[in-house]
């Protein structure tokens, strides 16, 4: 099984390629809350539905930080594959794997044991607080899995592959799908059969994935003695992966936050932003994948010293993923109920959730700016400026924003649907002046 040369070929041609598998994986990948949500709002009461809302919300902070170190990998990898470094490649899949495993076990040790004080930290809504609990135990326990997958999708695409990660993200998607009907509607599990759902599709999907790799010749034998850290390639993945998990680790804590003045607003609330967040990830695939796309892409080719086609890939990567992007706004300003109703069709939260989507679906334009010229600068190894322009939207821009917000809008929903599309305007802003200055600097641009 050989590499994909992402330096070679029409630039566009390459990405679109390229991207697309990460596009569909990412639609797939985001099947497993908003099916979880469905069939939760369709069998279950509305206490369910913000269960696994709010519940969602804490998994996803463990599920960034494990993206934020697997992205690190796909860089080195893509690093050395576009140099073509094959034994530091193998190398780094190695240190990736038994890495992840330390990581795996305690995260999980993390969240079994802080899972209560966590969510009453959020405030979470008292009718729905035990299944809340009930929900993040069972997905803590599979954490390890999620590692698992996530760290082979991010080998891989640092080798250039991207369509054997979406291929095995289908078969967990599949899974999960068939399992939730199963346990929800006709186990009767509630919230339980949700998680119990997504744990078995993520141990399921790993499995398949080490197995066929295993038989295909993959650049990893996997074999016991092939599983050896090394130590600098190990400070090096730190380096790079360990800033992009706490960025991601801090726009996570700042949507918590809202997510706890929500949660404090109600039920209804609490549920619409969970729906909400949905709509976000589904609006934004286009930006997180072309993102994605993007930091292989650039580190395959700052690997083979082409910087001026790692550049020409983004403002292509750019201008596709703002014109799919316009599309959601467009339903969000035309038939925002349509939206909510696919998971609610309780009249109140409806109600409550239309200015909501109104006015933060701006925030898909914006975002979808920032993200790419991440994805670029992530590929490049500037993931010390990501971390820091990332913890200063969340930190110093949208928790601030919110409470104040919260203080005077409490209760207009649109009002707090603003938050994101102005934090993602003002990181837009400056991050793009940044690329363009450090690139001139570097005679890059």
């Amino acid at each position: 099984m050989k590499e994909n040369d992402l330096t070679r070929g029409s630039v566009i041609k390459v990405l679109l390629m390229f991207a697309l598998p990460f596009l569909i994986a990412n639609i797939l990948q985001s099947l497993y809350g908003a099916v979880d949500l469905f069939v939760v709002g369709k069998y279950c009461s509305s206490e369910s539905v913000a269960a696994v809302s709010t519940g969602t919300q804490v998994t996803q902070i463990i599920t960034s930080l494990i993206t934020g170190l697997t992205l690190g990998s796909t860089i080195l990898i893509g690093k050395y594959t576009g140099a073509q470094n094959y034994e530091h490649v193998k190398k780094t899949i190695a240190t990736t794997f038994i890495l992840f495993v330390i990581v795996a076990l305690i995260l999980t040790v993390f969240m079994l044991v802080f899972k209560r004080p966590l969510l009453v930290l959020l405030q979470t809504p008292k009718e729905s607080f035990e299944l809340t609990v009930q929900y993040v135990a069972i997905c803590s326990s599979g954490i390890f899995f999620i590692c698992g997958y996530n760290a082979m999708s991010a080998i891989l695409r640092g080798y250039g592959d991207s369509t054997r990660p979406m291929i095995f993200i289908a078969i967990a998607c599949f899974v999960n799908i068939i399992l939730d009907f199963i346990f929800v509607k006709y186990c009767g599990l509630n919230v339980a059969g949700t998680a119990y759902a997504t744990i078995l599709a993520q141990a399921i999907s790993m499995i398949i994935a080490i197995v066929y790799l295993k038989k295909q010749n993959f650049i990893f034998d996997f074999k016991k003695k092939s599983f050896q850290i090394d130590w600098n390639l190990a400070k090096e993945l730190a380096s790079v992966g360990l800033p992009i998990s706490c960025q991601e680790l801090f726009i996570r804590i700042s949507f918590l936050y809202l997510m706890t003045i929500m949660n404090s607003c109600g039920v209804a609330a609490a549920a619409i932003v969970g729906i909400s967040s949905k709509y976000d990830v589904f609006a934004m695939l286009s930006a997180t994948s072309m993102a994605n796309a993007l930091t292989a892409i650039t580190a395959q080719n700052i690997g083979a010293n082409k910087p001026k086609r790692a550049r020409l890939s983004l403002w292509y990567g750019l201008s596709i993923a703002l014109a799919i992007s316009f599309i959601f706004w467009l339903w969000a300003q035309w038939s925002p109920q349509t939206m909510i109703q696919v998971f609610s069709k309780e009249q109140n939260i409806i109600d409550v959730g239309i200015p909501f989507f109104k006015s933060c679906s701006y925030d898909y334009f914006l975002v979808t700016i920032v993200f790419c010229l991440n994805g670029y600068l992530n590929g490049r190894q500037k993931t010390i400026w990501t971390m820091l322009s990332s913890t200063f939207g969340a930190l110093v821009l949208r928790i601030p924003m919110v409470y104040i917000f919260s203080q005077f809008f409490a209760d207009d929903l649109g009002k707090l649907g603003m938050i994101a599309p102005i934090v993602s305007g003002i990181m837009a802003f400056y991050t793009l002046v940044y690329v363009i200055w450090e690139g001139r600097k570097k005679v890059l641009l």
